[in-house]
């Protein structure tokens, strides 16, 4: 293999995914402590804080089952499109499901939930995510597909944390925290790990530069949902 920026690394013993964290550990870690989490954990979200939350975050599934579908058509093993698949049924189900059952609870009127203004970031993310589809090319989409799972594993992961009463705080702590969850993401990584690490110098550069684009949109995503829209 050609010299290429992982190969250089500092520290041999990383993986190509810990490698691209470790290059964004700032923004990763502010995501992943991030006052919103401490609060979703407590239960103390303020409602319109969550409503906007969920309904902005409710805006990239279309793009992300996009994602999932261009990863499914480039991946270059036919296992690893299979588990893909598996994934995507997942997310327009039993993630989908939790969605329209928050904003019952919250009172989300219908366009609200399908034609919601959007905010930058919000907009930022999905324009990523049609990036790395429209590359067709396998690492380049697991690049921000891993970002997108793994940052949301690190967070619900609290292993001494009790669950907030209401499934709206807690159904979506453990969406993200959980073994088969936890396991898939095991998975995902090994693949970015194995076909990140084959790319050569260009398609590496333009894995870490859409890697770091998804996490500091992860943590500006956060830190915007502070800033409430009204949705009534």
């Amino acid at each position: 293999m050609t010299d290429t920026q992982f190969n250089a690394r500092k520290n041999t013993a990383s993986t190509f995914t810990e490698w691209l964290r470790e290059q964004n550990q700032d923004n990763w870690n502010a995501a992943i402590n991030h006052r919103f989490i401490d609060e979703l954990f407590a239960g103390t979200v303020a409602e319109d804080v969550l409503q906007h939350y969920l309904v902005q975050d409710y805006q990239f599934i279309d793009r992300f089952v996009a994602l999932l579908g261009a990863a499914i058509a480039s991946a270059d093993r036919f296992e690893s499109r299979v588990r893909l698949a598996r994934f995507a049924a997942m997310i327009t189900s039993d993630e989908n499901t939790y969605f329209l059952r928050a904003f019952d609870e919250l009172g989300t009127a219908a366009k609200h939930r399908t034609a919601p203004q959007l905010t930058a970031p919000t907009k930022a993310f999905q324009d990523l995510m049609a990036e790395a589809a429209e590359s067709r090319i396998y690492p380049l989409c697991l690049s921000v597909l891993v970002v997108a799972e793994w940052l949301y594993l690190s967070w619900a992961d609290r292993p001494n944390a009790t669950l907030p009463e209401r499934f709206i705080h807690a159904e979506w702590i453990t969406l993200h925290n959980n073994p088969a969850f936890a396991e898939f993401i095991s998975w995902l990584r090994s693949e970015l790990d194995r076909t990140g690490a084959a790319l050569d110098a260009d398609g590496q550069a333009r894995s870490a530069d859409m890697f770091g684009r998804a996490v500091k949109l992860e943590r500006e995503f956060f830190d915007h949902v502070y800033t409430p829209l009204q949705y009534s």
